[in-house]
């Protein structure tokens, strides 16, 4: 008998193990109020999930609206590498948007689940900002810009703007577009199911229809999917970013003030970090606005 429960016990096998990457939020430099996605932050949790015991896949689960276009390619290598090192599939779980970059990162995955009220697409490159030509004239002030190079001082919002300048900008834009398509095209291949010129407008879509066009591969969600998938007694690993000793006891704000008064800063570079945090706050809400979130 106990020779029996000894062998049971040898060949009983633990079950999978499933890590759960979360992308979430703008793509890219952020103030402390709102932390963006960068690699050299993600990076730690990334390598953690893949070295996981007992690892059978890894599950990203996204909602972002995007960012930066470097950034978003770092992140997304890197997760491909690893998953082609570890010789792990990679799924990802969109929430509510994910959306220019944020699509880029749900490129990273094999598979790719939606919910029928997320957001996808928005494949294209976007450059805003603001002109103040006027502005400091009827203010009195005077703009004064020095430089060596002719194009160092290229869509200067206090100056107006030159159609040449436009141009090299819509040359840029054009470049980073045409690399996103490309990097569609290769992860999604016969899936894709619409007009390329349709495709990649700029445009986005609801679920259902981005699975019908071939952008994802399924509606669903992560914890149903990894349970019909792996089984019922699959273990979901949720493996995220460790927040510095500041971080955990005062929290993000007041991190901030708190290792700068540390660090001897002067009071007005403080300031001038909470000015950022609010600029980076605005604009990450743009970001957000953009598909009526």
């Amino acid at each position: 008998m106990l020779s029996r429960l000894i062998a049971r016990l040898s060949f009983r096998r633990p079950p999978p193990v499933v890590g759960v990457i979360r992308l979430s939020g703008v793509i890219g430099q952020a103030g402390l109020l709102r932390g963006g996605m960068q690699l050299d932050s993600l990076a730690p949790s990334i390598e953690r999930a893949f070295r996981l015991s007992g690892l059978k896949a890894i599950a990203l689960a996204i909602n972002s609206p995007g960012g930066s276009p470097a950034q978003s390619a770092l992140i997304q290598q890197r997760i491909r590498d690893l998953a082609m090192e570890r010789e792990v599939p990679v799924m990802a779980f969109v929430e509510d948007v994910a959306a220019s970059g944020g699509y880029w990162l749900a490129c990273s995955a094999d598979e790719i689940f939606v919910n029928e009220n997320s957001i996808l697409g928005s494949i294209g490159v976007i450059s805003a900002g603001f002109g103040f030509t006027d502005a400091i004239k009827k203010l009195g002030i005077e703009r004064r810009l020095h430089t060596q190079g002719k194009k160092k001082s290229l869509l200067d919002p206090f100056k107006p703007e030159h159609p040449e300048d436009v141009a090299r900008l819509e040359h840029i834009q054009r470049q980073i577009h045409d690399n996103f398509k490309e990097l569609v095209r290769n992860r999604r291949g016969q899936r894709l199911n619409l007009k390329e010129e349709e495709l990649f407008s700029g445009d986005f879509w609801l679920g259902a229809r981005a699975v019908e066009i071939g952008l994802a591969d399924g509606i669903g969600e992560l914890r149903g999917v990894l349970r019909e998938r792996y089984g019922k007694k699959v273990r979901i690993r949720n493996v995220t970013r460790r927040p510095g000793w500041l971080r955990r006891r005062f929290g993000f704000g007041a991190a901030g003030l708190i290792s700068a008064r540390f660090l001897g800063a002067p009071m007005e570079q403080v300031n001038d970090s909470f000015i950022d945090d609010i600029l980076s706050t605005i604009e990450a809400r743009a970001w957000w606005s953009r598909f009526g979130l």
